[in-house]
């Protein structure tokens, strides 16, 4: 069963069916989602720079009923945001499920995580994440929160193939300060950050965000806190009958950013790997 989209889904699908002001509105409450819109009308539309009619005509093309409404969905979602395993579904659920329906409900949630993902994610977000990526002049670095760091090595161990200038940050956070001082406007941080989020992740992209450094966010669908600071933000489906939130929609969708680079990157990257393929030691016969 495919789990209800979130209001940051829905906004991304009808960006382009809103007015300018209401535009305005869209882009203030990702940058502070759920923040922005928990707060009064009137503070949310002083926050926007809009009337207050304009933020409840935004709210209402959204498909709520009123401001109240609204805004009882993001306290709903802002719960889902700090579920620990403890509160979340379990892999076989109480009553007596047979043997084989844990497995098949888990990889339906799989499926439709994958296909939720890609249907959600907005095609010139993606191309503005591969160009950056693809931009052998700009330095690249990748760093995750505690489970999904694997991405982030994943990530750059593939980039590292395909273009010089990559990265992966690892370590004690207090060490991370030692990268921090040599980044600049040229550099592209990539954070990969999902629930419960990480303060230190965005502690760390408001600093980089502060040096010109263009921050690209890998989170789940209900967004990160590190969004406020992201100039790109591609989200994923991660909800599966598990304990545990589920990483294989975030990795489909980070392959296919290595797809993209690796082609944009055309024959750059075809000397590169052939390169490194002439280093690799010669087959035993």
């Amino acid at each position: 069963m495919v789990e209800e989209g979130t209001i940051a889904e829905r906004i991304r699908d009808e960006m382009s069916l809103f007015t300018p002001t209401e535009r305005k509105a869209a882009h203030v409450l990702l940058a502070n989602y759920p923040i922005a819109g928990l707060e009064t009308v009137a503070e949310f539309a002083r926050r926007a720079n809009i009337s207050a009619p304009t933020v409840l005509r935004f709210v209402g093309r959204l498909g709520f009923s009123g401001y109240p409404d609204f805004q009882r969905a993001l306290r709903e979602e802002l719960e889902k945001q700090t579920q620990s395993p403890l509160t979340k579904a379990a892999f076989r659920p109480e009553g007596g499920a047979g043997e084989g329906e844990p497995l098949a409900r888990f990889r339906d949630a799989l499926i439709d995580n994958i296909r939720e993902t890609f249907r959600h994610v907005p095609a010139a977000e993606f191309e503005a994440v591969v160009a950056a990526l693809a931009d052998a002049r700009r330095p690249v670095h990748a760093l995750g929160g505690r489970l999904s760091d694997a991405l982030a090595y994943h990530l750059a161990a593939h980039l590292r193939v395909v273009r010089p200038g990559v990265g992966h940050i690892s370590g004690q956070n207090a060490n991370w300060r030692d990268v921090l001082i040599d980044l600049g406007a040229r550099d592209v941080l990539v954070i990969f950050d999902i629930r419960r989020y990480q303060d230190d992740l965005a502690v760390f992209a408001a600093a980089a965000a502060e040096r010109g450094v263009t921050v690209v966010l890998f989170t789940d669908q209900w967004l990160s806190p590190v969004a406020r600071h992201a100039r790109h933000v591609v989200a994923a489906r991660v909800p599966v009958p598990s304990r545990w939130d589920s990483m294989t929609a975030l990795l489909g969708i980070v392959e296919a950013v290595v797809a993209a680079v690796t082609e944009a990157m055309g024959e750059t990257a075809v000397r590169r790997i052939s390169l490194i393929e002439a280093l690799r030691p010669p087959a035993s016969s």
